[in-house]
């Protein structure tokens, strides 16, 4: 059974100076950070803080190209987690009829967002996430883990 999860924020990895997606489930029980591009990380943050480009980025155009195709952005799943590569698809609905789309995880999460699409992961991605084998990394990702799990929602925050 796939669990909806919800953007709570984005931050920088303190270890890595890299963005980093928080996403936590609607029970706030259990949290899932995806690192992601600066690029990326910036259409997600303008989102969340309301605010309108100038001109459209890439997800404010698709978001447009789905609406005058007919369909609609029913949900957001990251599915998997392998070789600490997330995999994501878009749900789409036309005409009545399902359509799924591979995407990287941080445009899924961008369109979602314009959308207002929920967000799903499969338990075993969160199950992989928590168990990632990162050899050298693994002891700041365990570190990172129980910073991610301390944080107060002041804490959170990205600056574009």
């Amino acid at each position: 059974m796939l669990i909806e999860m919800t953007i709570k924020g984005l931050m920088l990895d303190p270890i890595t100076n890299l963005p980093i997606v928080i996403l936590r489930d609607v029970d706030g029980q259990r949290m899932l950070p995806i690192w992601v591009g600066t690029v990326e990380a910036n259409a997600i943050a303008l989102q969340i803080e309301n605010v309108a480009p100038p001109r459209p980025l890439t997800h404010d155009l698709l978001r447009t190209v789905l609406k005058e195709l007919g369909a609609t952005l029913t949900r957001v799943v990251i599915e998997d987690l392998q070789d600490n590569t997330f995999y994501a698809y878009l749900h789409l609905e036309r005409a009545g009829e399902p359509v799924v789309i591979d995407v990287r995880p941080s445009d899924a999460l961008a369109l979602a967002l314009r959308c207002s699409a929920p967000v799903f992961v499969h338990p075993r991605v969160l199950d992989r996430a928590t168990t990632m084998d990162v050899s050298v990394e693994q002891a700041n990702q365990e570190r990172l883990q129980r910073w991610l799990e301390s944080l107060d929602p002041e804490d959170l925050g990205y600056k574009m």
